[in-house]
């Protein structure tokens, strides 16, 4: 057998392009999943805290998007295992949806830790300011770890179809 690396450099490179190609296409039905549990995340949030002037939980921010996250996490959830990563491998209901609330809890965490820190440390506490600090800065600090986590964690690759864009995925080993 001879060795071609001209033909071991074009298999690597058709290699990256599909596992470009998978990521991307995650990417994009992860967006989509994330733009509608936004919509249930910020309408949520801003319902119980401005509906008809002072809404319900006007005087409680941190509660209110606790509630908004909760109810956006189901709708994440169902999103993402049945049309984002519905080919990935399943482990159960309950490990994954457990895994995955507690992912998410960590996101809330973050988006909660941006609102304090706006809300309370710094006194901006404008409708415009925790929204900012809470549905803008929190909530892109809390997707980019969500989407690394729930890749990594929650729905696992099948064997061998991970998207694996380091060194190794150039040249493929034998």
């Amino acid at each position: 057998m001879t060795f071609s690396p001209a033909a071991t450099l074009r298999e690597g490179v058709q290699q990256v392009r599909e596992r470009t190609a998978e990521l991307a296409r995650e990417v994009v039905k992860f967006g989509l999943v994330g733009l509608v549990s936004l919509v249930v995340d910020v309408g949520g949030f801003n319902l119980l805290r401005y509906a008809g002037g002072d809404g319900p939980l006007h005087d409680k921010p941190l509660t209110a998007k606790t509630i908004s996250v909760t109810l956006a996490t189901t709708v994440a959830y169902l999103g993402n295992r049945h049309w984002t990563f519905r080919h990935r491998r399943r482990s159960g209901l309950t490990r994954e949806y457990g895994l995955f609330v507690l992912l998410n809890g960590v996101g809330l965490g973050i988006a909660l830790l941006c609102l304090w820190l706006s809300h309370y440390v710094l006194g901006l506490t404008s409708p415009l300011a925790d929204n900012i600090s809470a549905n803008v800065i929190g909530l892109g600090l809390g997707t980019l770890f969500r989407f690394w986590s729930y890749r990594r964690w929650v729905f696992k690759a099948m064997p061998g179809t991970e998207v694996d864009l380091g060194p190794e995925a150039i040249i493929p080993r034998d």
